[in-house]
């Protein structure tokens, strides 16, 4: 039995919708052009990641950020 080539997925770009072969070289963008758009996006912040933080380190982390030494915000200086 002759071996076949498995033909590659197509999957759509996510920033113009054209068909892109699972195996290119700008997966999963067409092109190098929807990749900067989709780049400038997250930049801008038009895209968000939702999930809430549930590792006590990094609330911890982030509940200190704006204190200082003092227990203070570093705004309440006197």
């Amino acid at each position: 039995m002759p071996s076949r080539k498995r033909p590659s997925k197509l999957l759509r770009c996510p920033t113009c919708g054209t068909l892109v072969s699972a195996g290119g070289e700008d997966f999963p963008f067409c092109g190098d052009r929807c990749r900067k758009i989709d780049l400038g996006k997250w930049a801008m912040g038009v895209y968000k990641i939702t999930s809430p933080i549930v590792d006590p380190e990094v609330l911890e982390d982030l509940g200190g950020a704006g204190k200082d030494r003092r227990g203070g915000t570093s705004g309440d200086r006197e």
